[in-house]
């Protein structure tokens, strides 16, 4: 597993590249996640400009984790 070390501060903001990176999914995934829904919280610097906070990208992950396949998210 990768440990991405790119700020120590969780709140800087990463762009979607290295948000994507920090996740193990595509750029592409990210862009279909804040079309339809469910995936991190983000913010929009403007209209064409997005960027990820390291806290929110770590409390998606931490609401994603579960000890059992039974469990839902």
């Amino acid at each position: 597993m990768q440990h991405h070390t790119l700020n120590s501060d969780v709140s800087a903001l990463v762009n979607e590249r290295e948000a994507a990176s920090i996740l193990c999914y595509s750029v592409r995934a990210l862009q279909n996640w804040r079309h339809r829904g469910g995936g991190p919280d983000f913010v929009k610097v403007s209209a064409r400009s997005i960027r990820y906070r390291r806290v929110d990208l770590d409390a998606w992950v931490a609401a994603r984790t579960v000890s059992n396949t039974s469990q839902t998210i």
